[in-house]
């Protein structure tokens, strides 16, 4: 569902790529499940038993990153993200789909594309030295979290590079939406 206040006219290939995003980051909100089962274990085992445990507060951490990282995919993909339209509710249409191509452009995909290179060797130095918890009873696979930055920020990019491609499309046809 679009909660964009803009009525989102079809094309398909957009339409598949999101659809695609959305239905995959609907998958991953399952973790939200996942998480508050871990919270509330932990909470019962720390202040019911007087024993927590570290990797389930490391498991915390790891879940609630996940579900930020892929929620912000799901943000964009259904136009959902906050916006400060202040001076944009005063743009005509074509001016709106003008300044959204110009900030994926000069403001989005620069830095995304930035995050995602140096977030390589990132995630390939933890992978090459099996990177675990420096708590002794943490979790063993830290490269296995550090490996979603990059696939996360390059599903971020497909999604943007998506919405430019809406934005194009739309704008060549003379069918930009809003007033």
């Amino acid at each position: 569902m679009n909660n964009d206040l803009r009525p989102q006219l079809t094309v398909p290939l957009a339409d598949a790529v999101d659809r695609v995003l959305r239905k995959g980051s609907e998958y991953l909100s399952w973790i939200y499940a996942i998480l508050i089962a871990v919270i509330l274990l932990q909470v019962t085992l720390r202040r019911g038993f007087s024993a927590g445990l570290i990797a389930l507060e490391e498991l915390q951490w790891h879940l609630y990153a996940i579900g930020v990282l892929f929620g912000v995919i799901y943000a964009q993909a259904t136009n959902s993200h906050v916006r400060v339209d202040v001076l944009q509710a005063r743009f005509s249409a074509r001016a709106k789909s003008l300044a959204e191509i110009a900030g994926i452009l000069i403001l989005a995909l620069p830095f995304l594309v930035v995050v995602f290179i140096h977030s390589l060797d990132f995630v390939a130095e933890s992978w090459r030295i099996s990177e675990r918890s420096l708590a002794p009873a943490g979790l063993p696979w830290r490269w296995l979290i550090k490996s979603m930055i990059p696939v996360s920020v390059g599903l971020m990019m497909l999604a943007f590079a998506n919405q430019l491609l809406r934005e194009t499309v739309l704008l060549m046809r003379g069918n930009q939406h809003g007033n």
